[in-house]
């Protein structure tokens, strides 16, 4: 990281007195917020400095804002225990833009010829559709445009920008998942406790302002730790399990082997305790990924050999139905015995009756949480979207949900095809990994709104990225040998 002193004028660096000064100044202007606010006082005095520290920090090195990124869109998990209107949301949106100009300020180092990835002209194709969607003229409220766009598109093309042109390495790449793992490993543990210590207070307001109605089931609770909700944290809770085992199995150190194997029944527990029943597509789908893009016989055949028990117990027999989450677990695989399922299904029906004259959607923003703020009176609003697809469905109608699910076969087939194309095993491992994950979020989401939602969004925009362009960061094989020996 460059010197921060040199950014300090020369005529002030031998100036003791004026920082002295200026520490008197800081150190007054505490005492007046800490004597006039209280603990409110107490807390801007240690976050204005530390808000400042993040700015300068990451206009100087833009890689700092993306990890600061990250770490705030687990944070905003605890949205729970803050004031009603505190603007977590347009906090997560600044620090991405503030990164994104700080990637401008050091244009000279930075690596433009990359925009030319493929990944982003299937992103441009999306985001452009999307912001031709604003002049749809079945929108009931334009200004709610603006608060689902983000999620929708907006936020992974700067993310984009951000992770294509910045000097990126392999350590980085390391850092950003070991931060998601840290990030998963304490959201379960958030998640016992919740279900076998006690609630927070204000978990219990959320509940009784209406998340007891899908969060509490026959009198047992699905955890959802810090998330949104139990869908998201169980889905992700499985994308992580699966990340785990690939690291257990393509491990070369019986150390780290043992540590991944802990960390994914850590991690598979508190996606049981979730009781969300869909996550598990989150490993049906991406294990056969794993094995398919992994190209390797001998995996493909110790695959089988440890699936196929788990999938014959769960389908076949009813051992351990007494446990609540085993149930659950096992309740997925038949979905059309579901209640819950064939009300979706009724649902959808209805929005098919609705948007068959309406190819571009009702308009962005008329669905899910926005259209419940904006438009609660519309149609679009008073139906449970219950799933990412369908509220692509209703807002962009059938024309934007195929533009998207043609994209994501798009990145699917571009990051496979990176991947074989890479000299470097460990680094391959390492894009497997994400690949597979990101499969299998994208199929769960039919399911479950999760691929808007923060970290899951997060998360997912960066790997993407990542996987898709995997060949920036692999060595020939020669060097590969050279080190080796």
């Amino acid at each position: 990281m460059p010197d921060l002193s040199l950014f300090i004028p020369n005529q002030w660096r031998n100036n003791r007195w004026l920082f002295s000064v200026l520490g008197v100044l800081v150190a007054l202007a505490a005492g007046w917020l800490i004597g006039t606010w209280g603990v409110k006082g107490a807390l801007m005095t240690i976050a204005v400095p530390v808000a400042l520290c993040m700015v300068v920090g990451t206009l100087i090195e833009p890689k700092i804002g993306l990890l600061v990124y990250v770490h705030l869109s687990f944070l905003i998990g605890f949205i729970r225990f803050l004031p009603p209107e505190t603007p977590l949301g347009t906090g997560l949106d600044s620090v991405l833009i503030l990164s994104l100009l700080g990637t401008f300020l050091n244009g000279k180092r930075m690596n433009w010829k990359r925009l030319r990835q493929p990944i982003l002209w299937l992103l441009i194709v999306w985001l452009s559709y999307t912001i031709l969607e604003y002049f749809n003229p079945e929108a009931p409220h334009r200004p709610a445009w603006f608060y689902n766009v983000r999620s929708f598109s907006l936020s992974w093309f700067i993310i984009a920008i951000i992770v294509l042109v910045n000097p990126i390495s392999r350590n980085d790449i390391r850092l950003f998942i070991r931060t998601w793992l840290v990030w998963s490993f304490l959201a379960a543990l958030w998640a016992f406790k919740q279900q076998y210590i006690r609630l927070e207070p204000a978990e219990i307001a959320w509940l009784a302002e209406g998340g007891a109605r899908t969060h509490i089931l026959w009198g047992q609770l699905r955890s959802f730790s810090f998330y949104s909700d139990a869908g998201q944290f169980g889905s992700e809770m499985a994308g992580v399990t699966l990340i785990c085992l690939i690291f257990f199995f393509e491990g070369t150190s019986w150390l780290r082997r043992i540590i991944y194997l802990l960390l994914a029944f850590i991690l598979f527990w508190g996606f049981a305790v979730s009781g969300t029943r869909g996550a598990l597509f989150v490993l049906l789908a991406g294990y056969p990924a794993y094995l398919f893009i992994g190209r390797n016989l001998m995996n493909i055949l110790r695959g089988c050999l440890v699936a196929a028990p788990v999938l014959a117990f769960l389908m076949f027999t009813h051992i351990g139905d007494s446990n609540y989450q085993i149930y659950r677990i096992r309740s997925a695989l038949s979905p059309t015995e579901d209640a819950s399922f064939l009300v979706r299904l009724e649902n959808q029906q209805k929005l098919r009756n609705y948007l068959k004259d309406k190819p571009f959607g009702a308009g962005i923003g008329t669905s899910s949480g926005a259209g419940n703020r904006f438009s609660p009176n519309h149609f679009a609003a008073q139906i449970p979207t219950d799933s990412w697809y369908v509220q692509l469905w209703i807002e962009t109608g059938i024309v934007g949900l195929t533009i998207y699910l043609l994209m994501l076969v798009g990145i699917i087939l571009l990051g496979i095809y990176k991947i074989w194309q890479l000299k470097d095993p460990q680094l391959a491992i390492l894009m497997i990994a994400l690949l597979t994950e990101f499969i299998g979020i994208a199929v769960v989401s039919y399911t479950n709104p999760i691929l808007g939602q923060f970290p899951t969004s997060t998360i997912i925009f960066i790997n993407t990225i990542l996987f898709t362009t995997c060949d920036r960061w692999d060595t020939p094989k020669q060097e590969i040998y050279e080190n080796r020996n």
